[in-house]
């Protein structure tokens, strides 16, 4: 499955994938904090330094150069020429590439990001975000964490809860049947957004243990990674909205 991480204890390496090249530019010096002649990466003490290993114009070279470099995390705009951001994440997840994928849109619109978690993408978020919001965004997918831009899940959100209806009963059971009490209560925790160290610390367990029992719930419920996870979880009612 995607994400792995590689080596956690060096730089997060990313790749710029946008038409614009102004565009990559300032992602390049928002993510590193010192632009393109940094020697070191931005963000909080104790994280780990970003560096960009590559850029792309357009999908075709996005998806080259992630099979060639296999970065941590490929940031990919949804409009790029040839092959879209869309097309470029749903065959690096075809491909088990270990790459996590982090989209940027303009657009912000619910059938897209519907896309985006199809395609496999890790993570959505508006080019309008905060510049520490992107940033932590890139942490947490790289992390194996998945980030969806708030305004967009609270939407979703509430378009679930207003349309669906609620699988509370023997379908819901059904679904969720496969997993072990304690499983039901990490994906509950990881339907709230919380990592997996905020989720060791709650139950009092090891980090690797989150881990562990993480990979049993997509095992399980056959899930690609953690944003389907959390559609799931509203989906059965497992997790509602405002709870």
């Amino acid at each position: 499955m995607p994400g792995s991480g590689g080596d956690v204890s060096g730089p997060l390496r990313v790749l710029l994938a946008d038409a614009a090249s102004l565009q990559r530019a300032g992602l390049r010096t928002v993510l590193t904090g010192r632009g393109t002649d940094a020697p070191d990466g931005g963000g909080r003490p104790g994280e780990r330094e970003i560096v960009v290993a590559g850029e792309a114009g357009d999908g075709v070279e996005a998806l080259d150069l992630a099979r060639r470099l296999q970065p941590d995390v490929l940031i990919t705009d949804v409009a790029l020429p040839r092959l879209d951001g869309l097309a470029v994440a749903r065959a690096i997840t075809e491909a088990r590439l270990a790459v996590r994928v982090l989209i940027l849109t303009g657009r912000d619109t619910d059938e897209e990001v519907v896309a985006a978690i199809g395609a496999g993408a890790a993570g959505y978020l508006c080019k309008d975000a905060p510049q520490t919001e992107l940033v932590a965004a890139v942490h947490a997918v790289a992390a194996g964490g998945a980030v969806i831009t708030p305004p967009v899940l609270a939407r979703m959100v509430t378009r679930l809860a207003g349309t669906l209806l609620v699988d509370t009963g023997i379908a819901a059971a059904a679904k969720l049947s496969p997993l072990t009490g304690r499983e039901r209560e990490v994906l509950v925790h990881v339907a709230r957004g919380r990592s997996n160290s905020e989720i060791a610390a709650i139950l009092g367990v090891s980090e690797t243990t989150v881990k562990t029992h993480v990979g049993h719930v997509l095992t399980k419920l056959r899930l690609r990674d953690r944003t389907q996870a959390v559609v799931l979880a509203y989906e059965t009612g497992l997790v509602r909205p405002g709870t």
